[in-house]
């Protein structure tokens, strides 16, 4: 009996060492994982290449999204990351095939930058297409818009736009970086067959035929 009981303690001490430790390590993880999103997620993080800190953040800066009257400011992970957890960690391990684009110069120069710049815009232009701009929704709410404080011209291509399941990346291209020569996002996503969105239920159609 008093060795079976000290075998028991034994287990039971081994178990409880055991799930303390998973515990520590799952704890580890989840920290580790969560300081490793917000770094990356950082403007110092995303520049911290020459190839990004000369050319499209060269570009970015000026621009209505970095300086404007509010201060309020939308940095590279606001229009080029998801914010819901999973497809964040999905766009940050896709990601990390781009740091083997790094080692491998292939865009380490201007020149060579300008040569892909029109196929890097496609490639994010084809996810906003997919995605229904989704990153552009992280901060502008339809259903918040003031539409009183539109020009009538802009009125009318938002109702235009949602009648016809337009999505925003389809007008507003081209505002933050420098646009690249050839077929944008309209004509882009006529070439790769990609449905648009759902229109609206009811638009004004005196709106829509301003």
């Amino acid at each position: 009996m008093t060795n079976l009981l000290a075998t028991l303690r034994r287990r039971w001490k081994l178990a409880l060492g055991l799930t303390l430790i998973g515990v520590f390590a799952a704890m580890s993880l989840v920290i580790g994982g969560a300081y490793g999103l917000a770094v990356t997620s950082t403007e110092e993080f995303c520049i911290g290449c020459h190839e990004m800190r000369n050319n499209v953040y060269a570009e970015y800066k000026g621009t209505i999204h970095d300086t404007n009257r509010s201060g309020v400011r939308a940095i590279c992970t606001d229009c080029h990351v998801p914010h819901e957890p999973v497809p964040l960690i999905l766009r940050k391990m896709r990601a990390t095939f781009e740091v083997i684009g790094h080692l491998r110069g292939i865009i380490d120069t201007k020149e060579k930058f300008e040569a892909h710049r029109a196929l890097l815009a496609q490639r994010v232009w084809t996810r906003m297409l997919e995605t229904d701009s989704h990153e552009c929704r992280n901060c502008h709410v339809a259903e918040k818009m003031d539409q009183d404080k539109q020009t009538e011209k802009a009125q009318a291509r938002h109702a235009k736009a949602q009648a016809e399941g337009w999505t925003c990346i389809e007008c507003h291209y081209g505002i933050a970086h420098t646009e690249p020569a050839g077929p944008g996002p309209q004509e882009l996503r006529e070439k790769l067959k990609l449905a648009r969105v759902a229109a609206a239920a009811s638009v004004p159609q005196q709106a829509i035929q301003k």
